[in-house]
């Protein structure tokens, strides 16, 4: 007997040694080929731009995937609040969501390195009473978006203030609800910073009536288990590879150097795109196609020349809805410049030239950047400004740079050492930074970021639902 059971240990020990041990997270990754992301449809986020996925967590998420050598597999889910249970059950390896670290999601999820400081900030509507202290919302109609940080830390300030009330709603993006009150549709909404920071142009009537809390810090979540394997990788790529790289130059690319229209601005540019840009849009598309240009790109050039005006003319003589000089339309072959076909097509050709001047080294979307301000101050001002650029050490093939030094154009101890003197250089910053903010505001009209919310606006938030969470399909809610 006690042979047979010593027998029955040796195969099971020998069993036991030909199992080996199941895969980490990160072997199962790389086993697969795909590195599966959850995230949400926003502009801090991810999202579908003219020249196919964009957004800083996508940005990331590639460049991560990269660094492991798989294919990079992201999604959506419908609202914000499944983005974590996508993670828990197990159908995705990292959630790049725009996620704030709380205590409550610590429980669920390990953190990464955080990547950016954010603050949360109450929004409302100017021509409204701007809240001021939590006492002050008491009394307002507040809606935050399903599954947020946001709700914690209402819930905070709920143990202190019992009166205060607030509806969750199952929305993507705090977009959706700044749009609701900026319909009045809801007295004010919470939004983190950074979101407000992009999406706040969209909604001029908007503005920052307090901050709550303290800031807070973004970064991935990964499901908690004793493999560590993908988590540290994914860490270690926020601390010291790529990702640390990236996270400045996405500060750089999606924050930065974005002037905010003023209120009246942004108004009429948007009621002329209601009104004006339909009679040229197949214009500006046309010569979009022909001139392999982003046609909202160059519908942005003509708004800021004339405010698609055709019949525009400046006290320097210059005309049209693309504003051409009487020089460079000569040099376009173009006879009337009040004619709206030639000034578009002209404008587009010209913008064209201007780009090919640029050093082919330099690539997009600096090379658009630097061809604009030729087209508005001239290609020799510009590579004084390149010139000026490297003398102080800087990158002259980057924008941000160059754009730092063409003010100093207008100085005479500083254009009285380069070839074509003096220039108002501030102009051609302006008109950049317009351009980039006209196009950004076209982007958002015509994206299918920009939901039917005439659907979603049937009926006014039913007062007895404040305070109380929706359902997933928002049922409680409308």
């Amino acid at each position: 007997m006690r042979l047979v059971i010593a027998i029955l240990l040796l195969d099971a020990c020998l069993f036991l040694s030909t199992c080996s041990e199941p895969p980490s997270l990160l072997d199962t990754v790389i086993e697969r080929g795909t590195l599966r992301v959850v995230t949400r449809n926003s502009p801090t986020t991810y999202y579908l731009g003219n020249d196919g996925p964009t957004g800083p967590e996508y940005e990331l998420a590639r460049a991560f995937a990269d660094s492991i050598g798989v294919e990079l597999e992201i999604y959506t889910p419908e609202t914000f609040d499944e983005v974590i249970p996508e993670l828990l059950n197990y159908r995705a390896d990292i959630a790049a969501a725009g996620l704030t670290i709380t205590d409550t999601r610590s429980e669920q999820l390990r953190f990464t390195r955080p990547y950016q400081d954010i603050s949360q900030h109450v929004i409302y509507r100017i021509g409204t009473p701007r809240p001021r202290t939590i006492e002050d919302l008491l009394d307002k109609r507040i809606a935050i978006v399903a599954g947020s940080s946001h709700a914690e830390t209402l819930r905070r300030y709920k143990q202190q203030f019992p009166n205060l009330a607030w509806s969750e709603v199952p929305a993507t993006q705090g977009d959706e609800l700044m749009y609701w009150v900026a319909q009045r549709h809801i007295d004010v909404t919470v939004v983190d910073s950074n979101e407000f920071e992009i999406s706040g142009r969209y909604h001029p009537e908007l503005r920052i009536a307090m901050t709550l809390g303290q800031s807070d810090q973004l970064a991935w979540g990964l499901r908690r288990s004793e493999d560590h394997s993908l988590y540290r990788l994914a860490t270690r790529f926020f601390e010291q590879g790529r990702g640390a790289q990236l996270v400045a130059s996405i500060r750089e690319k999606y924050y930065e150097n974005r002037t905010r229209l003023d209120y009246v601005g942004t108004k009429r540019f948007l009621h002329h795109v209601e009104g004006r840009l339909p009679e040229f849009r197949g214009i500006f598309q046309a010569a979009g196609i022909q001139n392999d240009i982003d046609w909202q790109l160059l519908a942005a050039v003509g708004y800021q020349e004339s405010h698609w005006d055709p019949a525009a003319v400046s006290p320097t003589g210059v005309r049209g809805i693309m504003m051409l000089t009487k020089a460079t339309a000569a040099q376009l072959g173009i006879r009337d410049r009040l004619d709206l076909q030639s000034s578009i097509f002209g404008g587009a050709r010209y913008l064209v030239r201007m780009k090919k001047k640029i050093p082919e080294r330099i690539i997009d979307p600096d090379r658009t950047w630097m061809a604009l301000a030729a087209y508005n101050v001239g290609f020799g001002h510009l590579e004084d400004a390149r010139i000026l650029t490297q003398r102080f050490g800087k990158n002259p093939d980057r924008w941000n740079d160059v754009r730092e030094q063409l003010p100093l154009l207008a100085q005479s101890k500083y254009h009285s050492t380069l070839k074509h003197g003096y220039a108002r250089g501030w102009e051609p910053v302006i008109y950049v930074n317009n351009i980039r903010s006209y196009r950004e505001l076209l982007e958002w009209h015509f994206s299918s970021r920009k939901r039917d919310l005439n659907l979603l606006l049937a009926e006014e938030i039913p007062p007895e639902t404040a305070g109380r969470s929706t359902s997933a399909a928002g049922k409680e809610f409308f």
